[in-house]
This record gives C-alpha cells, sequence and structure tokens, in this order.
C-alpha cells in the first residue's frame, strides 16, 4: 500500500457534494461545509492526512478519521473489529437491520443509510462524514457522488479477498497496529482448533462441505474462492472433489436432485430467505439428502447465514471457528 504523507487535509464543500448529486438529490441536510458537529471531526483543516492507492485510484484520507460510514457487511466487521465505531452503515437485507452476529453494544448508535445496495446518499451526506469505506464491485458506479462528500476508498471485490481488504481498511481508518494483533489472534485461533481437531493430517483427512440454499436462486455448494472456503483452507480441512468444479472458484450451483453431488464427511448448510423458496424444505427432506454421508453419521449441521456467508470478517471468523471447533471435534 503506498502512502504519501501530506498536510491541510479539507473536508469537501456543500457546493462540491451537490454538484455530485446534481440528478434528483437535493442535499438538504448538508449544512454549510464537511466538518463535524458536536463530536468534531478529523475532516478539519490541518489534520494530516496520506494518500492510499485503492481500486479507484489514489485517495487522500485522513490518519485518524472520525466519523466513518461504511456501505457493506465486510466493512463494518473490519471497523468493528478494529474498535471504530461508525457513524453510519448500510443494512443487510435481514429482519434485524445489522447482522445478529456482531455485538449489539458495538452497533448501537449507528446511523442506518439504507440498503447495501441502494444507499441513500442523503443520509450518508448529512452524517458528515470524513471516510467512506465500501467496494467496486458494490458501489463502483456511485463512487463519484460518494467522494464528493468524503474520501471514498473503495477494495476491488468482496468476500474471497477478505484478509487484503481488511488491511485496505485497517490503513484507511489508521489502525494497522491493531490490524496486526486481530491477524495474530485469528492465526492462533486456527491452530488452537486444528489441534483439537487431532491435527493437521487428521483435519485433512475429513472432507467438509458448505452448502448454501437461496431463495430465487439454485443451490450453492461453496468452493474455495470464497470467505467461508478460505477458513475451511486455513484449517487444512478436506473438501470434496465437487468444490473444484466451483465456477471461478466460487460455487458449483446444483439442483435439489443433484444434491448428491454434496456428499462429504461433514456437512454444514445455511438458508438464505425463506426456506421452501430457497429449496431446503424440498431438499432436507428428500432421500438424496437423507443419504448423504454426512447426515447418515450426525455429521450435518445448520448453521446461520449472516455469520457464515454474510458477515466476511475477522469477527464472524472468530465465531465460526469456535463452531467449527466444537462440530469438528464431535
Amino acid at each position: 500500500m503506498t502512502r504519501t504523507r501530506t498536510r491541510t487535509f479539507r473536508p469537501r464543500s456543500a457546493t462540491a457534494v451537490a454538484l455530485a448529486l446534481a440528478g434528483g438529490l437535493v442535499l438538504a441536510a448538508c449544512g454549510s461545509g464537511g466538518t463535524g458537529g458536536s463530536g468534531g471531526s478529523a475532516g478539519t483543516a490541518g489534520t494530516s492526512t496520506h494518500t492510499m492507492d485503492t481500486a479507484m485510484g489514489r485517495v487522500k484520507v485522513p490518519d485518524h478519521p472520525r466519523r466513518v460510514v461504511v456501505l457493506d457487511t465486510a466493512e463494518l466487521d473490519s471497523a468493528i473489529t478494529l474498535g471504530v465505531r461508525p457513524v453510519g452503515s448500510t443494512h443487510a437485507d435481514v429482519k434485524s437491520g445489522f447482522l445478529d452476529y456482531l455485538p449489539r453494544d458495538k452497533v448501537a448508535g449507528i446511523k442506518d443509510v439504507g440498503a447495501m445496495l441502494s444507499p441513500d446518499l442523503e443520509a450518508i451526506a448529512a452524517l458528515k462524514p470524513d471516510l467512506i469505506l465500501t467496494s467496486k464491485i458494490r458501489h463502483g458506479d456511485k463512487y463519484q457522488q460518494l467522494s464528493a462528500i468524503a474520501p471514498t476508498v473503495m477494495t476491488e471485490s468482496t468476500g474471497y479477498p477478505w484478509k487484503a481488504n481488511f488491511q485496505v481498511h485497517a490503513d484507511a481508518l489508521g489502525r494497522q497496529a491493531e490490524a496486526r494483533k486481530v491477524v495474530a489472534a485469528y492465526t492462533a485461533h486456527t491452530k488452537q482448533v486444528v489441534a483439537a481437531l487431532g491435527g493437521p493430517a487428521k483435519a485433512a483427512a475429513t472432507d467438509v462441505d458448505t452448502v448454501r440454499f437461496v431463495e430465487g436462486a439454485d443451490i450453492r455448494i461453496y468452493g474455495r474462492k470464497n470467505y467461508i472456503g478460505t477458513i475451511l483452507t486455513d484449517l487444512g480441512v478436506g473438501r470434496p472433489a465437487v468444490v473444484d468444479k466451483a465456477k471461478d472458484g466460487f460455487s458449483y450451483d446444483v439442483s435439489p436432485e443433484r444434491i448428491d453431488l454434496a456428499n462429504a464427511d461433514v456437512l454444514f448448510h445455511a438458508t438464505y430467505g425463506d426456506p421452501a423458496k430457497a429449496k431446503e424444505t424440498q431438499t432436507t427432506s428428500s432421500g438424496l439428502w437423507k443419504n448423504l454421508t454426512a447426515v447418515k453419521n450426525g455429521k450435518s449441521f445448520a448453521v446461520d447465514d449472516q455469520l457464515w456467508f454474510q458477515g466476511i470478517g475477522y469477527t464472524a471468523a472468530g465465531k465460526i471457528l469456535d463452531e467449527l471447533r466444537a462440530d469438528l471435534a464431535r
């Protein structure tokens, strides 16, 4: 990450914000300038800054931002993990708003700025942030509007590169030292889980599969190049051959009639949306499902979709490792 120290960071003016959002948005709540309210802002003149290389080019950000807005679940996990409470965040497509696995006291007071795929730009601007975190794959089309509100740091994608993205988030937040401690703790945690499973050889001899039932889509047998796949790789557990058929390494999608391809020693499955519409009900009541090795041996475990597939960060990973240890060591 290229970092160039500079000085005199100045917030975006209300005029710049209005120009960027012209096309229908009226920023009535922007006030006169981008400095913070009574709580102060790291975006005041004279605050030191550094320049980062991002998916959208070089961006100057404050060294210690105080009013951060995050626009996806991975960025929210990163901020909370690093001890930063954002002033605003989008919500996931869940009833609870922010994902349930996040500590309630850590997300209390965070302003909801809309759905993840359609953030409310007026609400974001009204918070007068000095930093916005998201990814190009989610909000690249809104970069100009967002960067007119505040310095916007985008990673290229989400999911599989979550560890590299975390380092970008830490750099943007000025929390590199905290990030090193988080990574070290995660590494130690994985070693503890492997030891609990009987060591590397025994872990590698156990084939583990992950299946996600998704409303409006086929059933996903997850490959190696996704968030949960990286955690399983870190543990060194075995994976069934089907995962190597995954498109771009992400997932191999099947109908209920092909669920036998998910056969493994241990199976973890989650559901996004209505179980009936996601074909979970149909699939798990079928003979093919009941004949899977993991199901017959009592090694099939239903897990929380929010935690295993939507969280995407070190706080989620720590909880997933605890569940893997409990279930795989049975």
